[in-house]
């Protein structure tokens, strides 16, 4: 099997909870309602949601931002969860036993959680970078970088 190998991303921490049981479903169910929300946001959601599945996730959602703060040192103000998944795990199968020597099959099903919370101070910084440019002509003498208007002044899709 061939693995892509992901970009080097500077901005986001993740956690990975594996193995909770809950099945896949349950917890997309909570999963839907914090995903893209901002990270304080989306602890009040868990707190206040009366599902069952809210609770791992509640930690693993915890666990990134203590990830994030102590090995990136980002602000918890500036985490946004950018990404969650939750992906199907192994199934544990039981045998209960029942009247007359028979048995009956217990299934219980696991799930697989990813978190990721990116940092996005870094792009308000960014923006802040670009209005800069805007602001004094799109041009920087320092770096020798230039700006054209193709838009408007006759550029590759200009065709009035």
């Amino acid at each position: 099997m061939i693995k892509k190998r992901k970009k080097k991303s500077y901005t986001s921490v993740y956690a990975l909870g594996q193995y909770i049981s809950m099945s896949a479903h349950k917890a997309r169910r909570v999963i839907d309602q914090i995903r893209g929300r901002s990270y304080e946001e989306a602890l009040m959601i868990l707190e206040l949601m009366p599902y069952r599945g809210c609770y791992p996730i509640f930690k693993l959602v915890y666990s990134a931002a203590a990830n994030a703060s102590h090995n990136k040192g980002f602000k918890e103000t500036n985490l946004v969860i950018s990404k969650a998944e939750v992906n199907q795990g192994n199934t544990v199968k039981k045998l209960k036993p029942r009247a007359r020597g028979r048995s009956y099959p217990i299934k219980r099903s696991t799930c697989h959680i990813t978190i990721v919370l990116e940092d996005i101070s870094f792009y308000q910084q960014y923006e802040e970078y670009l209005m800069y440019l805007k602001k004094t002509g799109c041009s920087n003498e320092n770096r020798n970088l230039t700006c054209y208007d193709r838009y408007s002044s006759g550029g590759l899709w200009d065709k009035k």
